[in-house]
C-alpha cells in the first residue's frame, strides 16, 4: 500500500496559526501565496537564486521556494505581511521608503526580509566572505557598503537599485542599533528604580 501524499499542517505565520492541507512536494512559497493569500513574497527564479520569496523563519532567512511548507511546520514563519510593528514601519521598511531602495518593488519584500535577518546576523557576530577578522574575539565586523553588498548578495533586483538598497540597509541597522541601545538604557533604568 502507497504511503500518502498529503498532510494537513499547521504554519505559524506572522503571529497567527493557519491550517491547512498540503501535498507534501508543496513548497512553502507555494503554500503562502497560492493557499493562504499572502502574495507579498514573490515567485521569481522559483530555483533559490534572485531571492525574491525571503522570509524569516526563526528569524533566519530562508527562501521560500526550496523550503518545503511541511518541513517549515511548528516554526516562526514571518513575511513581509508580518514585518511591521501595526501601523509603525520596521526600520528597514521606513529606510527603504526614505533611500527609494526600490523601483518595480517586485524584489522589495525579498529584499526587506533578508536586510531583517542579515542585521540580525551581523548583530550577533556572524562573519561574511567580505569579513577581514573572522576571529571570535575580533567582534562584529564595522557594517560597510562592502559587508552589505556581500551579506545581500543571495537577493537580486533586475532594476539595479543596490546603492539605494545598499544605503537604506546601512541606515536601518544604525537605526536598529540605537533602538536596542535606548531599550536596553530603559531596561537598566527600570532594574535600578
Amino acid at each position: 500500500m502507497a504511503s500518502p501524499t498529503s498532510s494537513v499542517i499547521t504554519l505559524r505565520i506572522n503571529g497567527e496559526k493557519y491550517t491547512l492541507p498540503v501535498d507534501h512536494r508543496t513548497t512553502l512559497l507555494d503554500a503562502l501565496r497560492e493557499r493562504l493569500d499572502l502574495t507579498g513574497s514573490k515567485k521569481g527564479c522559483d530555483q533559490g537564486q534572485c531571492g525574491a520569496c525571503t522570509v524569516l523563519l526563526d528569524g533566519r532567512r530562508s527562501v521560500a521556494c526550496l523550503q518545503l511548507a511541511v518541513a517549515a511546520e511548528g516554526r516562526e514563519i514571518t513575511t513581509i505581511e508580518g514585518v511591521a510593528d501595526g501601523e509603525r514601519l520596521h526600520p528597514v521598511q521606513q529606510a527603504f521608503l526614505d533611500l527609494d531602495g526600490f523601483q518595480c518593488g517586485y524584489c522589495t519584500p525579498g529584499q526587506i526580509c533578508s536586510a531583517i535577518g542579515m542585521i540580525e546576523e551581523h548583530a550577533a557576530g556572524w562573519p561574511s566572505a567580505a569579513t577581514e577578522d573572522i576571529r571570535p574575539e575580533a567582534g562584529a565586523p564595522s557594517l560597510t557598503a562592502e559587508e552589505i553588498r556581500e551579506r545581500m548578495s543571495g537577493n537580486l533586483c533586475r532594476c539595479g537599485a543596490y546603492v539605494s538598497i545598499v544605503e537604506a540597509v546601512a541606515r536601518a541597522a544604525e537605526t536598529v542599533q540605537n533602538e536596542e541601545r535606548v531599550h536596553s538604557a530603559a531596561v537598566a533604568k527600570e532594574a535600578v528604580a
